[in-house]
């Protein structure tokens, strides 16, 4: 099999420009899902009424569904959804002319939330009731008990998977080229289409993917040191 080793290196630069929108996707989907993963997992864990039946089923069709299924869900139906609000309503924005990195922040926004609410559950259990209640009888608030008390030690055992989630979200955005978004995947895809190279545009992303998700495990590795010693006071 003859590679085009030329083709591999232009694509290879010519992707590299996409690891910003691929990061930026990942970090925006953080920002959103790790609050609100956490709100959802302490009103599972405390059996909050309403609130954790609607966390349960929430959770149980993130993890039910593929998450290209939820990309068409929210990429096909959501601006038409919107839009008819706004002409209902005499608007004059235009939904369909938004930034389309705005729907796969949306998708991995929702499904991390999904994820992380599981992570922060589990490891909010791991977390003795007793603790917590020593902590309101020395005169803490409830708050000062979750952050001194309860949230140092969660965070100690939920590291390790949250870590391993980032990971994987980070390799799911590579979806985002179906939403029309030109990150690493898109970006090399439309050059083996250019080129009708599509075995060595796969390689190259093969390789992209394996620095970036490598450099990504390695600042991850330093942020649960970070928070295991957090824990350790």
């Amino acid at each position: 099999m003859h590679l085009d080793y030329r083709f591999m290196v232009e694509t290879f630069f010519l992707s590299l420009r996409g690891i910003p929108v691929t990061l930026g996707i990942s970090l925006a989907a953080l920002v959103f899902a790790v609050p609100l993963g956490f709100l959802l997992a302490i009103a599972i864990v405390n059996r909050t009424p309403v609130i954790t039946q609607a966390a349960r089923v929430y959770i149980s069709f993130i993890r039910a569904t593929p998450p290209i299924l939820q990309i068409f869900i929210i990429y096909t139906s959501l601006p038409s959804l919107l839009a008819g609000v706004f002409t209902r309503f005499d608007g004059a924005f235009d939904v369909f002319a938004l930034n389309p990195v705005i729907y796969p922040i949306i998708v991995f926004s929702l499904s991390e939330t999904a994820v992380l609410a599981e992570v922060f559950r589990a490891a909010l259990s791991t977390v003795d009731k007793s603790q917590f209640e020593a902590a309101l009888a020395v005169g803490m608030t409830g708050g000062q008990g979750y952050t001194r008390i309860v949230i140092p030690q969660a965070l100690s055992a939920a590291a390790p998977v949250f870590c391993s989630s980032v990971t994987t979200l980070v390799k799911l955005t590579s979806l985002s080229f179906t939403m029309s978004v030109m990150e690493v995947t898109g970006i090399a895809k439309v050059q083996a289409g250019v080129g009708l190279a599509w075995i060595e545009a796969y390689l190259v992303m093969a390789v992209i993917y394996f620095i970036m998700i490598f450099a990504v495990e390695k600042l991850l590795k330093l942020f649960e040191k970070r928070l295991r010693a957090y824990a350790a006071g």
